[in-house]
This record gives structure tokens, sequence and C-alpha cells, in this order.
């Protein structure tokens, strides 16, 4: 088959089947693996977050859709030459990706025109079904099904471990800032199953909706996982200082015993075969007293609460790496015999 993929987590699943050999076009948000690098970029952000602050993200999305406009620009002339067999997009999140919509015009005129898969998971549970629908797709239904079996070996054995937990933790997690925004969708069933406890309103598969800065309050969060989509960890530091400035930061209890953690967009906000680290790592940061071993170096940060409390301004200095690396033990000296 001839596949574009023009979905990040798309881009992953098929990779994770065996199938980057017939991926002929990605957008730039393809990343991962690094071999996505080599495939023909086709659809490009016209916003990058990198180099924009949250608030500049947002009045330039505003600007691009107050005008009609789409913030993706998509290569339709090489899409229609081209001529794929498959096109995987989405509808979940205009931020996030082109729409299915948008790809189906595009596509029309094609005298035998793609499928056009479009892939809306989220839960968990439907991150997984995506992955059946991917294989079936694209002809290959059993090492889905493989592949399937295995995450949900690995999510079984966290379930074992959070069902020992002698009590779950208030957490809340955020994807978004100035705006605020909650992490929604298959996040809430990570946390959830992580062995965290979340406000009731905020249930698996919830949005992931703009909130006031009084739900964080009122959750009273042990731990506060910030976990900005599109961002990494450098983008989320320099956000930081907005978020302690608002009223009551510094009383939450998990500002005031340091377990707030900054975490890589890339380990929670794809819904494709990586979710299943980033419920492994939420589990190891919710309970580290049972789980091991799950956070990969430069994944996540963790508040220092002391030089936190002296200068908000700088309050991004205040996150370090997590887990810390352990201190090097001082030589000992061996006397002369």
């Amino acid at each position: 088959m001839r596949i574009c993929s023009l979905l990040p987590s798309g881009t992953e699943i098929l990779f994770a089947l065996g199938l980057q050999d017939q991926i002929i076009g990605v957008t730039d948000l393809c990343d991962y693996p690094p071999q996505a690098a080599d495939i023909r970029v086709v659809c490009r952000s016209r916003i990058d977050p990198s180099v924009m602050s949250s608030e500049e993200v947002e009045a330039e999305m505003h600007r691009i859709l107050s005008n009609g406009e789409s913030p993706y620009d998509l290569d339709v002339d090489w899409l229609q030459a081209a001529a794929p067999d498959l096109v995987i997009t989405q509808d979940l999140c205009y931020f996030c990706e082109i729409d299915a919509g948008t790809v189906q015009k595009a596509v029309e005129p094609i005298p035998a025109p793609p499928t056009v898969l479009n892939l809306n998971p989220r839960t968990l549970d439907e991150i997984l079904d995506s992955f059946l629908e991917v294989g079936a797709s694209c002809g290959v239904p059993d090492r889905a099904r493989r592949l399937v079996s295995d995450m949900k070996a690995r999510i079984d054995t966290v379930a074992r471990g959070v069902d020992r937990v002698p009590s779950r933790p208030a957490v809340f997690s955020i994807e978004g800032v100035n705006p605020l925004v909650i992490g929604g969708h298959w996040v809430t069933d990570l946390l959830l199953r992580a062995g965290g406890r979340l406000p009731q309103r905020f249930a698996p598969g919830c949005p992931a909706e703009r909130i006031p800065w009084d739900d964080v309050v009122a959750a009273q969060p042990d731990k506060l996982y910030i976990d900005l989509c599109s961002s990494d960890l450098a983008r989320s530091v320099r956000e930081i200082p907005w978020l302690a400035a608002q009223p009551g930061w510094s009383d939450l209890p998990a500002v005031r015993s340091g377990e707030v953690y900054l975490i890589d967009h890339s380990t929670l906000s794809r819904p494709g075969p990586r979710v299943v680290d980033g419920l492994e790592l939420l589990a190891q940061l919710t309970h580290p007293d049972l789980f091991h071993g799950h956070i990969p170096p430069n994944a996540v940060l963790k508040l220092d609460p002391e030089p936190a409390s002296s200068n908000l301004d700088l309050i991004g200095n205040a996150f370090k790496p997590w887990p810390a690396a352990p201190v090097a033990a001082a030589p000992v000296a061996v006397a002369n015999r």
C-alpha cells in the first residue's frame, strides 16, 4: 500500500506495525520514531509553539480561524498526484492536526480516491481499538492484534499494582495555560488507571476543555501534572510563571510538598503506541513506592519547593530532572601498605 499519515500518532502506529516502508507522506509534527524524518513532509502547521508563548499561539489561532483559514498548509497538488491508497487523519482537535473534512475534499478529484481513515479515540480502550482499525485498513490485522495484546499485558500489570494501593492521591493534569486547559480525553483515563483520584466531572474521555483557575484550587491536588500539549520541557518551563502567579498557587498541597511535575508532551498527548509508556510513567509519579524504572531521561522535571518560594519570576529554575541523578559516592581513601 501507499500510505499518507497526516497524524503523528498514526505515523507511530504504522511504524509499530512494521509498515514504515509503505508511508509516502507525513506532517512536520511526525517526529517519532526518528526515521519518520526521512519521509516527505506534505502538511505543515502555520503555528510554531516552540518559539511562541501560549498567549501568542492563542492570538494567532484566533486570527487564522477568524479569517476562515486553516492552521495547516496541505500540499494538495502532491497529494492528488501521489494518489495514495490510504490517508490517516483525525477530527478530534483542530489545534493538533489537519481535519478529516479538509483531507476528504483534497482527495476527491483523484480518479480512484484513497480511503480516508479518521482516528478519534477518546479513551485508552479506544486507542487500542484504533490500532486494530489501522491494522485492518492496511491488511495486517494479525500484527495489530499482537501489538494490542502486548500493550494490554502492560496495562494489566499497572492495574494489578494499583489494586494494592491503600489510598489514591488527588491528582490534576493541565494541558494548556493562558488559557488554562484540563488534560482530557485519554489523559483522564490514564490518571485514574495510574492510581490517582480526580474530581468527578473529569471522567475518562471528557473533553480537554478550558477551565477557570478556581477549578484547580477547588481540586486541591496532592500531585499536579503539567503536560502541555505540543510543548517540550523547555517551553513548559517558560510557561510556569503564569501558573505560579495565579491566586492560591502557593497554597496548593502539590506546590507545598513539591509534587508538581512538568512532563514532556509526547509521553501523553499522542494516542499512539507510547500511550502505555505514559500510563507507566504516571503510575510511577503517582505511586513511586510501587512502580519503578518507567521514567526515561529528559521526560520529567520536578518542583523543588524551597527555591520556588523565594522568587516566583524564576520558578522555572526550581524544576529539576526527575528522577534525580544519583549522587556519586566520594572516593574511599586507602592507606598505603
